[in-house]
This record gives C-alpha cells, structure tokens and sequence, in this order.
C-alpha cells in the first residue's frame, strides 16, 4: 500500500520570498511552478520538495515550528548547518550524537518549517545498495 515517500512540502505565508530562499538554498531553479506553488526535485534519489503558500493550509495552522521534521542527509553537517543559520534560518537542535556515525540537527527556516540535517551511514549504505557505483556512494560522493 505505502510504496515510499516521493514528496514533502512545506508552507510559506510569504511564498515569493520562501522560493526565493529555497532556490538560494539548494542551488537551483524550481523545475515546476503555478501561482502559490513552486516544486524541486532534489537529493540522491529526485525526491520533490514542494513550497505552498500558507493561504492554502488547513486550518487551524499551528503557531509553533513542529510537527514531523524532515532530515536532510548532507555530507557535511557542520557546514550545512553554518549554511542554514547564515541564509537566516534559527538553530532548533545544535549538533547532536545519535550513534555511531549517525549525527542530526535541526533549524527553523525564516518561514517557520523545521528543516533537519543528518549524517548517516545507514543511509550511504542504502545509497550505495540502490546506485551503480556503489562504492563512490557508499564513500558518499554518489557517480553523476
């Protein structure tokens, strides 16, 4: 029934200035847009991140940052977080040991979305399964 998460998205009272951040963010240009909505396919597998505008949300929206949080793999935590808080989103989680190899934090982007960010070896083992070049994945520099 469940086949895979295959989207997540995120809600933005200033939609125009969150896609902007979003595009500054991830490096790129949102493959798809409409009016209130603007949708990137990102990370190892083309997941799609999409960015609603809050006008849309269901009702009654919360007025704290929480909910689930969604956990960025990155190869880098320390300089994915310092990236986050420069692009001003606010330190929620500092960098936290979860087990061996396996770090998190997290942030509020300045539309009020948690944004977490991961290092895992489970999560380069997985990658590697599932690629080709196994082995540059699993070193966690996935083949172009």
């Amino acid at each position: 029934m469940l086949r895979g998460m295959s989207n997540v998205s995120y809600w933005a009272a200033d939609h125009a200035a969150a896609t902007a951040w979003y595009t500054e963010l991830l490096g790129m240009e949102p493959y798809f847009q409409m009016p209130g909505y603007a949708e990137w396919r990102v990370g190892d597998y083309g997941h799609e991140l999409g960015l609603i505008d809050a006008r849309y949300a269901p009702q009654p929206a919360a007025d704290v940052p929480g909910g689930a949080v969604l956990n960025w793999h990155v190869d880098d935590i320390r300089a994915a977080l310092d990236r986050l808080l420069e692009l001003g989103a606010t330190m929620r989680e500092d960098i936290r040991e979860r087990g061996e190899g396996f770090t998190t934090a997290a942030v509020v982007d300045p539309f009020g979305n948690v944004l977490g960010v991961m290092t895992n070896p489970h999560y380069l083992q997985v990658l590697a399964d599932a690629t080709p070049d196994g082995e540059a994945a699993r070193a966690g520099h996935p083949a172009p």
